[in-house]
């Protein structure tokens, strides 16, 4: 029973992805990245229209700063902003106290540029798993409505593998909150991801497409949450220097993304994720309750 499948994209200038932490990189090279950023941007604000597709933009919070009107232009074209962090920082990166300041930050600046609420959360790198498990409490007390942070799946940088692969409770130590997991495919007891990224560009479609029909078949209530990056979609940007594994995986199929992308758009339904949250709500369907913190 699918209730959205939401196509998300999570916008940071390329040198802030975690493969790049602690690399030298020019203030010409900064400069670039960030004109390159909102371009990119601004493609994916194009073909998002031109496939009449509203979507869900986690934006860091110092992009509201250094390019307000590229935000600005997001919300007024029918998309949701949501908070991704101020400064593209890991959750692993805080204690509780500097991370409800973090998240204060970033969800004042988006909401100031848009004159609108920012309901929704996505960590940098998927970083609330057990370790992190405290950043529940903290996103509900700060007045997050959701929270798309937490990916089932075994990972050498992230995951909760034994967490719901469904919309779920996400329960911290004192509060609460709605998690939307990014999309899983469940094969020979494993659940392979299939929502984007890496495997976006790396997996066949099929695979994608699979996922997607998968859960549209679910017996229970299920988001096929998507997620992007726009630099994926910029393949002649310069590029950081990886070592080899980092640079394969960050550089693989980026010049087949923008066809796949308008394929997915043309062919099946998406919305905004915090459509499918109200959806939910309103649904009044009993979602799995999970311990994280």
């Amino acid at each position: 029973m699918i209730v959205a499948n939401v196509a998300s994209f999570d916008v940071e200038e390329h040198h802030r992805i975690e493969a790049a932490v602690g690399l030298p990189v020019s203030a010409e090279l900064r400069t670039d990245y960030a004109a390159r950023m909102e371009a990119a941007t601004r493609h994916l604000l194009d073909q998002l229209a031109a496939a009449q597709v509203t979507a869900t933009f986690y934006v860091v919070g110092e992009i509201a700063r250094s390019h307000p009107k590229l935000v600005r232009d997001i919300h007024e074209a029918g998309h949701e902003v949501g908070s991704h962090s101020w400064d593209h920082r890991r959750v692993h990166r805080f204690s509780p106290g500097s991370f409800r300041d973090d998240l204060r930050t970033s969800k004042d600046a988006l909401e100031q540029v848009t004159g609108s609420a920012v309901f929704g959360f996505r960590a940098p790198t998927f970083s609330v798993m057990r370790e992190t498990g405290w950043a529940i409490d903290v996103l509900a007390e700060c007045g997050f409505e959701y929270d798309s942070s937490i990916f089932p799946v075994r990972h050498d940088r992230y995951g909760i593998p034994d967490a719901p692969r469904v919309p779920f409770i996400a329960l911290g130590r004192e509060r609460e909150i709605l998690e939307l997991p990014p999309l899983t495919y469940r094969i020979a007891g494993m659940n392979l991801p299939v929502a984007g990224g890496g495997y976006f560009r790396l997996f066949p479609l099929f695979v994608m497409r699979a996922g997607l029909r998968r859960a549209a078949r679910s017996a229970v209530p299920q988001v096929g949450m998507l997620y992007f990056h726009p630099w994926e979609f910029d393949p002649d940007q310069p590029k950081l220097p990886l070592k080899r594994l980092a640079r394969w995986r960050t550089y693989i199929g980026v010049r087949k993304t923008t066809a796949r992308l308008a394929r997915l758009l043309g062919e099946f339904p998406f919305r905004r994720a915090i459509d499918a949250v109200r959806d939910l709500k309103a649904s009044g369907a009993e979602l799995p309750r999970f311990k994280i913190g």
